[in-house]
């Protein structure tokens, strides 16, 4: 062992959103996802409908999610909107016309979301395209981007019992500060939405950049938090430290491997889950393939539940890994295929949630949609 990682953690120095914190007197939280193993559809289920919109999580509350994965952008007006990408990209959205005649910034396409005001965002269609590596995607034509507030107004008439859990991630670019407002931005107006909304006590809070992570919890010690972590932000190839972790090296922290560098890290920052890729840089996609290279490994998984932290990987696309990452005991699998994960989650006999009537959910998803349209 090196003897930089026999350095006490009580030596490191962390500035969090600008702000020299300590860490060592804040508690961890848990939420209750009532017995039921965390199936998470990420962005609303990516693989079945057109993500991170009204109509992905609709299908997926009616496919039994238990936790609704989801990003959150800030608009040039300091709007909180669910979308995953700092850019609208002409993948998913598509112009209609501009806001107002002659607007200088149309087309919005391709503009970065800080750049633009809500208004401009909502002329984009964002349903018509399907992705081409998600063929079975359903489109909803017409379909705009969301407000966070919105999202919720939707949850609270599809789900008026208040069961739906929430991974909700600030998707702000430590790499690129220019991208995205910043962590101060992104804490206050995201929190101020989760407290004024009806399921406060059902978010974890996510994100890469884990100055955020930590400048919630200096917010708010209760709110559920989960620290996302993959090869590209935990280093940046040169041994130097990386932005996304906040200042923090991998390499000051016990243990003889990085696995448990990891979960001591997300430890030490107080997150109350590990949320890691599943697979690495390989670009080999299965384990039942030659050079398949995974970042969620037993190791980590093992560690990660010796220090108190959940452990819930992402984006778990093939049974082969969901197989594999349920025979270590992960405590949630994130998926754009919420509907198959919990299939094979019921199949090992493990505790699923139950599916939400899809007669309501479709009913609301048709007058919240029909709201956009008109507003």
């Amino acid at each position: 062992m090196r003897a930089a990682l026999m350095r006490p953690l009580g030596q490191l120095a962390f500035i969090a959103a600008g702000h020299a914190i300590s860490l060592a007197g804040l508690p961890g939280t848990r939420l209750s996802t009532n017995g039921f193993f965390d199936v998470q559809a990420h962005r609303g289920g990516r693989g079945n409908t057109i993500e991170n919109t009204l109509p992905s999580f609709a299908w997926g509350l009616i496919d039994g999610a238990t936790t609704l994965e989801l990003d959150n952008g800030i608009t040039k007006d300091g709007v909180v909107v669910v979308w995953h990408d700092e850019n609208i990209t002409d993948e998913k959205c598509k112009d209609t016309t501009p806001v107002t005649p002659n607007d200088p910034d149309f087309p919005y396409v391709g503009k970065f979301i800080a750049n633009l005001t809500l208004a401009q965002l909502k002329t984009l269609d964002c349903g018509s395209k399907r992705l081409n590596n998600y063929p079975l995607q359903l489109t909803y034509p017409g379909t705009k981007i969301s407000t966070l507030e919105e999202l919720f107004d939707f949850a609270e008439c599809a789900d008026p019992a208040h069961q739906i859990l929430w991974n909700i991630e600030s998707k702000i670019n430590a790499a690129h500060p220019n991208q995205t407002l910043g962590v101060d931005d992104f804490v206050e107006k995201q929190y101020a939405l989760f407290t004024n909304s009806a399921y406060k006590s059902s978010i974890t809070y996510q994100s890469f950049d884990w100055r955020t992570i930590i400048a919630m919890k200096k917010r708010d010690p209760s709110v559920t938090t989960s620290a996302l972590i993959d090869y590209e932000t935990a280093s940046d190839h040169n041994n130097a430290t990386t932005p996304w972790l906040g200042g923090l090296d991998l390499n000051l922290f016990p243990g003889p491997t990085f696995e448990q560098q990891v979960a001591q890290a997300a430890r030490y920052i107080r997150a109350d889950i590990l949320s890691p890729a599943a697979t690495g840089d390989s670009h080999v996609a299965d384990p039942t393939m030659d050079g398949y290279v995974p970042f969620t490994t037993k190791v980590m998984v093992d560690e990660a539940h010796s220090l108190g932290l959940e452990i819930k990987p992402w984006t778990v696309n093939r049974q082969n890994i969901a197989e594999r990452l349920l025979d270590w005991k992960v405590d949630g699998i994130i998926s754009d295929y919420p509907n198959a994960v919990r299939r094979l989650v019921k199949q090992r006999n493990l505790p699923a949630a139950p599916k939400y009537p899809k007669q309501r959910v479709l009913a609301c998803l048709d007058e919240h949609l029909a709201r956009q349209r008109d507003s």
